[in-house]
């Protein structure tokens, strides 16, 4: 119950986090660090666990994220409440924070955030994360809503599927000619690679479903969605292109397909906190819409 957690500690344990420090948030809060100490200690009694990490900057324990995740959620709620009684603070304005994959964020997403209707007067925080670990930071209370490739709600959230975005293995014409002529398909385990970073593993997939193992070491890391499709048109090396960006160099030549036939899907959800929120509802519309029309 809200009455078992005290708000003044709850929002000073949030603001010792995102501060940093004990000193920073005693004069973000202007109270003395030793209130803001005795404050995070009571509500360790309170609930009986440890909070904090004391390192430099301090970081939450997964119970502390629990309890930051509720601070977040409480203070979207209060914003929200002033806002509809037409209470908001001197020229505030809604912020929305949203993890949301570097591919997404270079196609389709940017334009769904322009159909939020503009009487929401929302301000966005994106946090960019590959899709595999944007849950994480709905996980930590670090943003509202995410863009994940994960199906399960974190704890806290409602999840609706977005569509998939699909991947194509491409080429360049340049190198097919130099490390892929006769079959393609046979020389791409050893032909450099074009990757995201080292955690991309969407080509070693593509790899292991075509039962040629792994890619090759000659890996070139990219880690920007435009540079990674510039990179393969290039011919530094192949790569899985987002069809959404692949389709104008293909028709240009630019890019080759090198296995039209066996294309990668990867799902893409949208999971939010369970809020009865205008802002984060208007945003999730306009997301799934736009998904709608630009995912298959």
């Amino acid at each position: 119950m809200m009455t078992e957690l005290p708000l003044d500690q709850v929002r000073t344990l949030l603001a010792v986090v995102d501060e940093g420090t004990f000193d920073a948030a005693a004069a973000a809060l202007h109270v003395t660090p030793s209130a803001v100490s005795q404050r995070v200690k009571a509500l360790e009694q309170r609930t009986g666990r440890v909070l904090l990490v004391r390192t430099k900057p301090v970081r939450p324990t997964e119970s502390g994220e629990v309890v930051v995740r509720f601070a977040r959620q409480l203070a979207r709620l209060e914003r929200d409440a002033l806002a509809e009684l037409g209470m908001p603070g001197e020229g505030e304005v809604t912020r929305v924070s949203v993890a949301v994959n570097a591919d997404s964020l270079a196609t389709w997403f940017l334009g769904a955030l322009t159909r939020v209707p503009g009487r929401e007067r929302l301000c966005f925080e994106l946090r960019r994360e590959d899709e595999t670990r944007t849950a994480e930071l709905l996980r930590e209370g670090l943003v509202m809503a995410a863009v994940t490739s994960s199906p399960e709600a974190v704890a806290g959230c409602s999840v609706r599927a977005l569509g998939r975005m699909r991947y194509l293995a491409a080429a360049s014409p340049g190198f097919v000619s130099r490390y892929l002529e006769g079959s393609p398909r046979e020389g791409l385990a050893e032909a450099p690679v074009v990757t995201f970073d080292r955690s991309d593993d969407i080509q070693d997939g593509f790899l292991r479903q075509l039962g040629r193992g792994g890619a090759s070491r000659m890996r070139h890391a990219v880690p920007a969605s435009e540079g990674f499709v510039e990179a393969v048109a290039l011919g530094l090396g192949w790569g899985m292109v987002p069809e959404i960006q692949a389709g104008a160099l293909l028709r240009e030549g630019r890019l080759i397909s090198l296995a039209p036939d066996r294309p990668v899907d990867v799902p893409l959800y949208w999971q939010q906190w369970k809020l009865d929120s205008p802002a984060l509802a208007a945003v999730a519309e306009a997301v799934a819409e736009a998904a709608s029309e630009r995912l298959t």
